[in-house]
């Protein structure tokens, strides 16, 4: 029995990212009356154990490439069933909105196929949302010209594929003051640098593209049976607005019975840490009223 109609709001962080990065929007929450959860999903965040050269000042960039990643053998159904597990442990107290952001929509869609029953409502802020299998197997059909991928090969660490992990090294845009406007730009060009440094000093390195798979594609009958919201970013310059706009396209294609509820703010790709009570006036507004 649920013990409330209040909603309880569950994140996802988007790739390298990880649950410090909701804090300051799970702030602005708790101030509007709402309830939050955010999530570490397996080879993230604090409970990590991330290589220590990752935080050494100065880098040993040598031993940052040998060290050994938490993200090692981790798969998109390890992220599903650590998330349902938080979901089935708050479902006793109210309604769920399940929120992801950037690269974390790919485990927000897997978890609305595995419990859809459980969900009130999943959102998707700029994140990446799978309707079809072509959609991994095929180029896409629309202008991607955005600015992460040059700034993100400036920081890959190479000899780590045999781990199959990616690993970024965000912090070394902390002694490149060119890198460090790059990747700013690309990312939360409407931060000032003070909260950009505070991001990229909560990113993690490691990232597991192994979760872009089957398991990640909408199904209709499953995660097109949960309301869903798509949060557009209209200053968004690693997801451009075209390629949300096509990924909004193809899933209203799976479900045109129940289409996604779109919300526009003007905002960089992490807007929610720069200017985080826009967003959650616009989630608190995707809720009903509830009487206190």
């Amino acid at each position: 029995m649920r013990t409330t109609a209040h909603p309880t709001f569950v994140f996802v962080p988007g790739g390298s990212s990880n649950a410090r990065a909701w804090g300051p929007l799970q702030n602005e929450l708790a101030l509007l009356g709402h309830r939050s959860y955010a999530v570490d999903l397996p080879g993230h965040g604090d409970r990590a154990d991330h290589p220590a050269a990752y935080y050494r000042q100065p880098q040993d960039l040598a031993a940052l490439a040998a060290a050994a990643s938490p993200m090692r053998g981790v798969t998109l159904q390890d992220n599903v069933r650590h998330v349902v597990d938080v979901l089935h442990r708050l479902a006793p107290s109210g309604p769920l909105v399940l929120a992801g952001h950037s690269f974390g929509g790919l485990t927000v869609t897997a978890v609305a196929n595995a419990v859809p029953e459980l969900l009130d409502r999943v959102v998707y802020l700029s994140a990446i949302c799978l309707s079809d299998l072509s959609m991994i197997t095929e180029e896409w059909d629309v202008l991607d010209d955005n600015m992460l991928d040059a700034a993100a090969v400036r920081i890959t660490v190479p000899d780590t594929a045999d781990q199959g992990v990616v690993r970024l090294n965000w912090r070394a845009a902390h002694a490149d003051p060119v890198l460090f406007a790059q990747l700013k730009a690309a990312v939360m060009a409407d931060s000032t640098d003070h909260q950009f440094r505070m991001l990229l000093d909560s990113m993690d390195p490691d990232e597991n593209y192994a979760v872009l798979e089957e398991g990640a594609v909408a199904r209709a009958a499953r995660w097109g049976a949960v309301p869903h919201t798509f949060v557009r970013l209209t200053d968004d310059l690693s997801i451009p607005p075209a390629v949300q706009d096509h990924m909004i396209r193809k899933a209203d294609e799976l479900t045109p019975e129940n289409p996604f509820d779109v919300r526009t703010l003007a905002s960089s790709h992490v807007g929610y840490f720069s200017r985080p009570h826009l967003f959650a006036a616009l989630l608190a507004d995707l809720v009903p009223e509830v009487p206190r």
